[in-house]
């Protein structure tokens, strides 16, 4: 038997000349790539952000670095990033040995790049643009929902605050009503307050009020009890439902710990059940699977953030791209005529596109609106017996998001003797419905586009395009939760993801 042969080994060797860190990196690793590309783009936007004298300062450009190849890397802890620059090749080799630590690194990510990230990403898009791997013609939409670094479980709903303010509204009009029974002369004059909308002070001068009339009064225990706990806790309830509205805004729901984050039902859920916590929305654009642009809402449907997420498209890039394509969650009419005021192919599907496209689904629904007959010289629609429906008034409606829809209602006549009576409509009395011609128009030009050749094309695209992005940041590199606070700051955090995403897909 041959007598095996071990190769030379002494950890305790030194060597005449150190090795040097460049010759240990592979020529076509993608530290290299993060390194070319901050190399050439322009911080002076970054640069500005600190101020004169004192002592020096880690320079802005290593730390971009650091930063972008962190969350190439999957590092997203400035702990774990202080760690990597002292023990990792790779992040020695592009801090040039240098050792800032974890709150240098915390500090320069949500302080330093709070205002400048949104154009560094743009010039990296802008170059990627050039090697001719991105278009910015052609792009398209999604979004997804993010979970917030807030706690779960501590929340404020809007719907909760409603409730309890109705309570204090009936139960200090019974106060009132019951003091009146007791001392009518003494709250005779002035006259009684109304409680169709309360506040604090007017809830503590009518408990002031009562208080006073009941003075000298025989009441229940009970009562006084009642009276003692609203002087004490009402006016401050009130006070405090007030400030949590006004953090609220238009939104139903806050977490407590993160102010900004909303309450959303999350699919991947651990518990598969699709547990409410506070998230955010997070809307991007993609081409060829790389993101060419993203935002951050607070809103948990997709239709309302569309306009918004294309304005700020516009406003980087100088110019709106001249295709987009979206599912159904973005098929509104308020998206579908901006797309039309702005000259933008938008290939986007509106509800119930998918359904027209079975017929089982259209022997489901053999009675509804759009399968009436409308004659336009009469401006009426016919029901399913072909009784005219006569226009009875246009009305403007106001969408949650301050769109405004023109509808026409239309009137059917003799409803009761019909035969179909409860099978053509479940209202009482005679059928009305309500048309939006606009909408109507919107869709038969969506239809004809999303069937077109290229329509086809692009819908067979857009789930590989954009959803595989996400698919990417959240399964394959385990980005699944926000680390950072607050819209502002969790926006830098999701523009590091969308520059890594960019650039490992370049070095793939």
């Amino acid at each position: 038997m041959a007598k095996p042969v071990f190769k030379e080994y002494s950890y305790t060797q030194t060597v005449l000349l150190p090795p040097s860190l460049d010759s240990l990196i592979a020529v076509n690793h993608p530290v290299r790539i993060v390194n070319d590309i901050v190399e050439r783009i322009d911080l002076k936007l970054l640069t500005k952000t600190y101020a004169g004298g004192g002592t020096s300062s880690y320079h802005p450009k290593m730390m971009l670095k650091i930063m972008v190849y962190s969350y190439l890397t999957n590092v997203y802890s400035s702990r774990k990033m202080e760690t990597a620059v002292r023990e990792n090749i790779h992040f020695m080799w592009l801090s040039g040995m240098q050792t800032p630590d974890h709150n240098t690194i915390n500090s320069f990510r949500g302080v330093r790049l709070k205002d400048t990230l949104k154009d560094i990403f743009t010039q990296i898009v802008q170059l990627l643009a050039e090697e001719g791997l991105v278009s910015l013609k052609e792009v398209y939409v999604d979004g997804t929902k993010i979970e917030s670094a807030a706690n779960r479980y501590t929340f404020v709903w809007g719907n909760s605050i409603k409730t309890n303010k109705e309570k204090i509204k009936k139960q200090i009009g019974e106060l009132w009503q019951y003091a009146q029974k007791v001392a009518a002369e003494e709250l005779a004059q002035p006259e009684p307050p109304t409680f169709d909308k309360i506040d604090a002070q007017k809830v503590e001068a009518t408990i002031e009020k009562i208080e006073a009339a009941l003075q000298d009064k025989q009441i229940t225990k009970q009562v006084k009890q009642k009276l003692n706990y609203a002087k004490k806790n009402w006016p401050a309830n009130l006070r405090r439902y007030e400030q949590q509205e006004q953090i609220m805004g238009a939104r139903n729901s806050y977490s407590k710990t993160d102010p900004e984050a909303t309450f959303m039902r999350m699919k991947e859920d651990h518990m598969l059940n699709g547990q409410l916590k506070p998230a955010y929305n997070v809307q991007v654009s993609s081409s060829d699977q790389f993101i060419v642009d993203y935002s951050i809402h607070q809103a948990t449907t997709d239709t309302t953030t569309f306009v918004s997420h294309m304005e700020q498209h516009k406003e980087q890039y100088g110019t709106l791209p001249l295709e987009v394509t979206a599912d159904a969650g973005y098929g509104s009419e308020q998206n579908l005529q901006y797309l039309e005021d702005n000259n933008v192919e938008g290939y986007v599907k509106y509800s119930y596109f998918d359904k027209e496209q079975s017929s089982l689904d259209n022997d489901k629904r053999p009675f509804s609106v759009d399968k009436l007959h409308y004659d336009q010289q009469k401006d009426c629609y016919y029901c399913p017996m072909g009784q005219a429906m006569q226009n009875i008034g246009t009305f403007i409606k106001t969408t949650a998001a301050g769109f405004e829809q023109r509808l026409t209602k239309y009137r059917a006549a003799n409803c009761e003797r019909c035969p179909l009576n409860g099978v053509c409509h479940k209202s009482k009395g005679n059928r009305v419905i309500e048309v939006n011609f606009n909408l109507n128009r919107l869709k038969t030009i969506a239809h004809q586009k999303l069937t077109s050749e290229k329509g086809i094309e692009h819908r067979k695209k857009r789930p590989w395009d954009v959803e595989s992005v996400f698919g990417n940041i959240k399964s394959n590199h385990g980005f699944r939760r926000f680390l950072l606070r607050g819209k502002k700051k969790v926006a830098i955090e999701f523009g590091l993801l969308a520059i890594a995403q960019n650039l490992r897909k370049k070095a793939a």
